[in-house]
């Protein structure tokens, strides 16, 4: 009949939690792999090469994100980058159980903890590609000719004095690091054996941004103001100047000596034109 109640249908079974919940997992896992492939990664501190910086079993969240759109580690950030070559030499794995490794291999493929397997090490970013970088014993570090006010050193620690080294030029594509806790940290100083030292910029997992454990510990990872002084970079910058000059450089002359001759033209010519008039 028009306008009579029409027929209701059954109301839908409402799933109970329990089968709801390996969907719920699965969802959480595949955005958790996400985030660490492609965003912010954890990483866990092994050893006290980044003293006072970082301590050793800080966990540090690294951004992956910015690489994916080309760029590049800069002077004084802190980075992530696997093992060039030997720098970790021989590493020992420890016998914790299948239980345990088997709860480590879980959290480290969604990015929670760092994998057994990987070989990855954290250092600051020096100098960069182009960047000609030393240190004297008794001095401090220099980047293109400006020494560097380095107070996230620790405590006690000199610049360089147990391992001087350079002047280094430090190839495009590459960079130079070193651990804050310089009297512990086998850094670019001990491989120059190898690139004299220098990291491929292809082997930066991403920059370390934040101390994100412990929760007294919660701390951002800055870049420090000495590598925002004034000419810290020239030396990089002037190669593309230097070109653009060379470049530029003929056409100048060329304009020049135009000019010159025309200006002579007009004066040989000025004489007769005013004999004419008188």
């Amino acid at each position: 009949m028009p306008g009579g109640p029409g027929k209701l249908g059954k109301p839908k079974k409402v799933r109970s939690f329990w089968k709801e919940l390996p969907i719920l997992v699965i969802i959480a896992l595949a955005l958790a792999l996400l985030i660490k492939t492609f965003l912010v990664q954890a990483f866990s501190i092994p050893s006290d090469s980044m003293q006072n910086t970082l301590q050793r079993g800080d966990r540090v969240l690294v951004d992956k994100l910015t690489p994916w759109f080309g760029s590049e580690p800069q002077r004084g950030e802190v980075v992530v980058f696997h093992d060039p070559g030997g720098w970790l030499g021989e590493t020992q794995t420890s016998d914790s159980g299948p239980v345990a490794e088997g709860i480590q291999k879980a959290l480290s493929f969604i990015g929670l903890m760092p994998s057994a397997e990987e070989k990855d090490l954290i250092k600051r970013v020096i100098a960069v590609g182009g960047d000609t970088v030393s240190c004297k014993r008794g001095g401090k570090v220099v980047v293109n000719g400006k020494p560097l006010d380095e107070p996230y050193i620790f405590p006690g620690n000199t610049p360089c004095d147990e391992k001087p080294f350079g002047p280094i030029k430090v190839p495009e594509g590459r960079i130079w690091v070193m651990g804050d806790h310089r009297q512990d940290s086998l850094d670019s100083r001990y491989h120059q054996n190898l690139n004299n030292g220098t990291v491929s910029v292809d082997d930066v997992v991403g920059r370390a941004f934040v101390v994100a454990w412990p929760i007294d510990r919660w701390s951002t990872l800055p870049v420090p103001s000495t590598f925002d002084q004034p000419g810290l970079g020239a030396a990089a910058a002037m190669a593309p100047s230097a070109v653009g000059l060379a470049g530029a450089l003929p056409i100048v002359l060329w304009r020049r000596r135009r000019l010159i001759a025309k200006a002579r033209a007009e004066s040989e010519a000025r004489p007769d034109r005013l004999t004419a008039d008188c």
